[in-house]
């Protein structure tokens, strides 16, 4: 898999590093297009929003009930990795 768009300045929130997950991974998964527990309509505006420019999200469960957003800016200056109480 090939990275499909810039990250800019990627982040994780507190919340998301308390995991104890390597997020690494999932980063790798959202740069590359694979975007996660994302039903077909989201997975498409993702598509998407690679032509138009607009905000990139990616839902990903990592096991034991938690789960992870990663969400990249419309201007793709920066990319977050969060909880979804955090979104």
């Amino acid at each position: 898999m090939e990275p499909r768009f810039p990250l800019g300045h990627t982040v994780a929130t507190p919340g998301a590093l308390a995991l104890g997950f390597d997020l690494n991974p999932y980063m790798r998964r959202h740069h590359c297009g694979d975007w996660g527990d994302l039903c077909d309509e989201d997975k498409q505006a993702n598509e998407d929003a690679l032509i138009h420019g607009d905000r990139i999200v990616s839902h990903y469960k990592l096991g034991g009930g938690r789960r992870i957003y990663i969400i990249t800016e419309a201007d793709r200056s920066s990319t977050c990795i969060l909880l979804p109480e955090e979104y």
